[in-house]
């Protein structure tokens, strides 16, 4: 079994259910590097590390694993899930089919109030890049783009982009962090909100497609030839 270092609940003051502060740790120590994938940890022994029973903990993990972040290993624990190049490119091609429109589409809907609540969304996320605080940066990141697709009316098409996004958006953070560079793509929300306001659906869906490939650039490396032409339109 492996160490398990200085992984602790986090001061959740509005989250009152123990499994979802439990969730919130493990989600930490994988953003930050300090679960590996690979290397087993037990649910008895992660309790014994945060104070509690051994049934939160198996909550969560069974959060974890429907989000397909972990694995459980029978008799054992569970597993941090490694994911392949191969994989990602997938990932960011069903992305790029679907994110672009539906952004175009909110840019055509979108009212006054829903800019306003976009640009706040939008801030938070180049302030918590800027801090270097991963998961306030992957919580704000999940909420703006959840939003933002959610102005489009499609319901079903949020679920499943949100499904993909916490499959892969964990992926290469902690070295941005480490290396100064999370701050390279964050400020694109805020340009996305300027092209909300003006219902510039075309640009925005273009915006849209760029970050996409930027994020699967940068967060894991570089794409397939058949994801870069997809992001340059080829």
């Amino acid at each position: 079994m492996s160490d398990l270092g200085s992984i602790r609940l986090p001061p959740v003051a509005k989250r009152t259910r123990l499994r979802e502060q439990v969730m919130d740790a493990l989600r930490a120590a994988i953003v930050s590097g300090e679960m590996k994938a690979g290397e087993t940890y037990s649910a008895p022994t992660l309790a014994e590390r945060f104070g509690v029973s051994a049934t939160p903990v198996r909550e969560a993990m069974l959060d974890l694993a429907n989000l397909g972040l972990i694995r459980i290993v029978p008799n054992k624990g569970f597993q941090v899930v490694r994911i392949t190049d191969e994989e990602l490119d997938e990932i960011t091609e069903v992305r790029l089919l679907l994110e672009p429109s539906a952004a175009a589409k909110a840019a055509r809907r979108a009212t006054a109030q829903d800019v306003a609540e976009l640009t706040e969304l939008a801030s938070k996320v180049v302030d918590a890049a800027r801090e270097g605080d991963l998961i306030a940066h992957v919580e704000a990141d999940r909420a703006f783009h959840g939003r933002l697709l959610a102005l489009g009316g499609n319901r079903q098409l949020v679920d499943i982009v949100y499904d993909l996004r916490d499959r892969t958006r964990l992926y290469g953070l902690a070295s941005l962090a480490k290396h100064g560079d999370l701050t390279e793509t964050v400020e694109e929300h805020l340009t996305m909100c300027e092209l909300v306001a003006a219902g510039d659906s075309d640009a925005l869906a273009d915006l849209v497609r760029t970050h996409i490939g930027r994020v699967r650039r940068e967060w894991a490396g570089e794409p397939s030839a058949a994801t870069e032409r997809e992001v340059n339109g080829g």
